[in-house]
Protein backbone atom coordinates (compact mmCIF):
# COMPACT_ATOMS: atom_id res chain seq x y z
CA UNK A 1 0.00 0.00 0.00
CA UNK A 2 2.83 2.46 0.83
CA UNK A 3 4.33 1.91 -2.64
CA UNK A 4 0.90 2.53 -4.20
CA UNK A 5 0.53 5.77 -2.21
CA UNK A 6 3.95 6.87 -3.44
CA UNK A 7 3.05 6.23 -7.08
CA UNK A 8 -0.26 8.11 -6.70
CA UNK A 9 1.68 11.05 -5.26
CA UNK A 10 3.85 11.08 -8.39
CA UNK A 11 1.00 10.98 -10.94
CA UNK A 12 0.97 14.14 -13.05
CA UNK A 13 -2.74 14.99 -13.08
CA UNK A 14 -3.08 18.45 -11.53
CA UNK A 15 -3.61 21.57 -13.67
CA UNK A 16 -1.54 24.72 -13.19
CA UNK A 17 -4.67 26.54 -12.01
CA UNK A 18 -5.19 24.04 -9.22
CA UNK A 19 -1.50 24.20 -8.31
CA UNK A 20 -1.85 27.99 -8.15
CA UNK A 21 -4.81 27.63 -5.78
CA UNK A 22 -3.04 25.05 -3.59
CA UNK A 23 0.27 26.90 -3.31
CA UNK A 24 -0.72 30.56 -3.48
CA UNK A 25 1.89 31.04 -6.23
CA UNK A 26 1.01 32.77 -9.48
CA UNK A 27 1.08 30.84 -12.74
CA UNK A 28 3.97 33.08 -13.76
CA UNK A 29 5.96 32.05 -10.67
CA UNK A 30 5.23 28.36 -11.29
CA UNK A 31 6.41 28.64 -14.91
CA UNK A 32 9.51 30.53 -13.74
CA UNK A 33 10.46 27.68 -11.39
CA UNK A 34 10.06 25.31 -14.33
CA UNK A 35 12.37 27.51 -16.44
CA UNK A 36 14.92 27.42 -13.60
CA UNK A 37 14.80 23.59 -13.66
CA UNK A 38 13.32 23.28 -10.17
CA UNK A 39 10.06 21.65 -11.23
CA UNK A 40 9.31 19.29 -14.12
CA UNK A 41 5.64 19.10 -15.09
CA UNK A 42 4.42 16.65 -17.68
CA UNK A 43 2.87 18.02 -20.86
CA UNK A 44 -0.27 16.79 -22.57
CA UNK A 45 -0.37 16.37 -26.34
CA UNK A 46 -1.67 19.93 -26.60
CA UNK A 47 1.11 21.27 -24.32
CA UNK A 48 -0.91 21.72 -21.13
CA UNK A 49 1.22 21.37 -17.98
CA UNK A 50 0.24 18.68 -15.47
CA UNK A 51 1.67 18.44 -11.97
CA UNK A 52 1.79 15.81 -9.22
CA UNK A 53 1.21 16.17 -5.49
CA UNK A 54 4.98 15.82 -5.11
CA UNK A 55 5.39 18.78 -7.44
CA UNK A 56 2.98 20.81 -5.29
CA UNK A 57 5.01 19.97 -2.17
CA UNK A 58 8.21 20.91 -3.97
CA UNK A 59 6.74 24.23 -5.11
CA UNK A 60 5.73 25.05 -1.55
CA UNK A 61 9.26 24.26 -0.39
CA UNK A 62 10.68 26.49 -3.16
CA UNK A 63 8.36 29.34 -2.16
CA UNK A 64 9.42 29.05 1.50
CA UNK A 65 13.10 29.08 0.59
CA UNK A 66 12.64 32.03 -1.76
CA UNK A 67 10.92 33.97 1.04
CA UNK A 68 14.01 33.30 3.17
CA UNK A 69 16.18 34.84 0.44
CA UNK A 70 17.60 31.65 -1.04
CA UNK A 71 18.31 31.96 -4.77
CA UNK A 72 16.99 29.42 -7.30
CA UNK A 73 20.49 28.25 -8.27
CA UNK A 74 21.23 27.58 -4.59
CA UNK A 75 18.02 25.56 -4.21
CA UNK A 76 18.86 23.51 -7.31
CA UNK A 77 22.44 22.90 -6.11
CA UNK A 78 21.25 21.78 -2.66
CA UNK A 79 18.65 19.40 -4.15
CA UNK A 80 21.22 17.85 -6.49
CA UNK A 81 23.54 17.34 -3.51
CA UNK A 82 20.72 15.64 -1.55
CA UNK A 83 19.81 13.45 -4.53
CA UNK A 84 23.44 12.32 -4.84
CA UNK A 85 23.61 11.57 -1.10
CA UNK A 86 20.38 9.56 -1.32
CA UNK A 87 21.71 7.62 -4.30
CA UNK A 88 24.93 6.81 -2.44
CA UNK A 89 22.92 5.70 0.61
CA UNK A 90 20.74 3.42 -1.55
CA UNK A 91 23.85 1.87 -3.12
CA UNK A 92 25.36 1.20 0.32
CA UNK A 93 22.10 -0.38 1.54
CA UNK A 94 21.91 -2.63 -1.53
CA UNK A 95 25.55 -3.62 -1.13
CA UNK A 96 24.91 -4.54 2.52
CA UNK A 97 21.82 -6.57 1.60
CA UNK A 98 23.72 -8.48 -1.08
CA UNK A 99 26.61 -9.20 1.29
CA UNK A 100 24.22 -10.38 4.01
CA UNK A 101 22.38 -12.62 1.53
CA UNK A 102 25.57 -14.33 0.38
CA UNK A 103 26.83 -14.79 3.95
CA UNK A 104 23.54 -16.54 4.84
CA UNK A 105 23.65 -18.76 1.75
CA UNK A 106 27.13 -19.99 2.57
CA UNK A 107 26.23 -21.05 6.11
Amino acid sequence: MAHEDHSLKERKVISIGTVRDLTGLSERQIRYYEERKLIFPARTGSGIRKYSFSDVERLMEIANQMEEGVQTHEIRREWKKKEKENENWKKQMLKGQIQAHFKQSRQ
